[in-house]
């Protein structure tokens, strides 16, 4: 992996310009609402997270700036165009969970056939090092690994040179060094200014590479912001030390609201930091190695989601 991806299109994009967005989009299917009013925008040239829980709306709501799906309610736009429209279609590369894909054909054959349905596709070396395929090419792709086959359809979306690409789990099953080069390309992609969308389970990948999160829930958006701007809506930062105060000493803290050990060191998430540290430190005037650390992208997440769904109970 590493190869540059260069952009052969006669499309261009402003860094930083809507190239897809919802507008109070609403998606029913029968009785059921996907979405509701849910504003959401793509820009040129940086990695847009869409998270939240199984069934929070992540599916539907790329379904409709793809294409796949009409809004009930409201408009998706994709290159100021109807999603549906060719020449709008033809400047987007997908990666689904479900692909589709023929088992019977070589790696070679699906990535060549997926570049003859574009006006200016990549060249085929540059799809096979972009989405690390090198010595898979002559393989059938039903006798790949299920890490194996999902670098065969990142590659296929890379295959029409696109200038935005919808990726959906795209790391699932794949070991950490071939998650990271895909990371790598990731960036590079971002970095030539294509938008890049990305749905994952995995929250430090989020963390690692998205410019902007949106995260769904029961269908709406519940936040939107960078990394940072998402872990700052939690109040309070995760105490990490080396110390003998015991977990249920430490529960009984001021702010602190989870108490965990791990060996020698005692991990603590608190509501405010100073007044759970005054009594680590009277408590255990030994202790070592003392960190304080705003809360991990995970914890904000579940804490958002959490709130939702007890309101949503209420």
């Amino acid at each position: 992996m590493g190869r540059m991806i260069t952009n052969q299109q006669t499309h261009s994009n402003e860094r930083g310009a809507v190239i897809a967005e919802l507008r109070n989009a609403t998606k029913r299917f029968g009785t059921v609402q996907a979405v509701t009013d849910v504003d959401l925008s793509v820009r040129a040239g940086e990695l847009l997270a869409v998270l939240g829980p199984n069934g929070a709306g992540k599916t539907t709501a790329i379904g409709l700036l793809t294409g796949l799906r009409r809004p009930t309610q409201g408009t998706a736009r994709l290159f100021d165009r109807d999603p549906r429209d060719l020449e709008a279609r033809q400047r987007v590369g997908v990666m689904l969970q479900a692909s589709g894909v023929p088992e019977t054909l070589r790696v070679s054959e699906l990535l060549n056939e997926f570049r003859g349905y574009y006006p200016a596709p990549l060249p085929l070396p540059t799809v096979v090092a972009a989405a690390g395929l090198d010595g898979l090419e002559r393989r059938l792709y039903g006798e790949l690994s299920g890490g194996q086959q999902r670098r065969v359809l990142f590659g296929i979306a890379l295959c029409g040179n696109p200038e935005l690409l919808f990726f959906d789990e795209p790391t699932t099953g794949l070991d950490v060094d071939v998650r990271r080069g895909l990371w790598a390309t990731l960036r590079r992609l971002t970095a030539q200014g294509r938008g890049v969308v990305l749905t994952t389970h995995y929250l430090e990948e989020a963390d690692a590479l998205a410019d902007r999160i949106v995260v769904l829930d029961h269908g709406t958006v519940i936040a939107e912001g960078s990394p940072s701007e998402i872990k700052a809506l939690v109040p309070g930062r995760r105490i990490r030390a080396n110390s003998s105060v015991s977990t249920s000493e430490a529960l009984a803290f001021p702010g602190v609201q989870q108490a965990s050990r791990d060996g020698a060191w005692l991990d603590l998430l608190t509501t405010t930091a100073e007044p759970a540290l005054r009594e680590l430190m009277a408590r255990d005037p030994s202790l070592a190695d003392l960190t304080v650390v705003e809360p991990s992208l995970e914890e904000a997440f579940l804490t958002l989601t959490t709130t939702t769904t007890e309101e949503a109970a209420a």
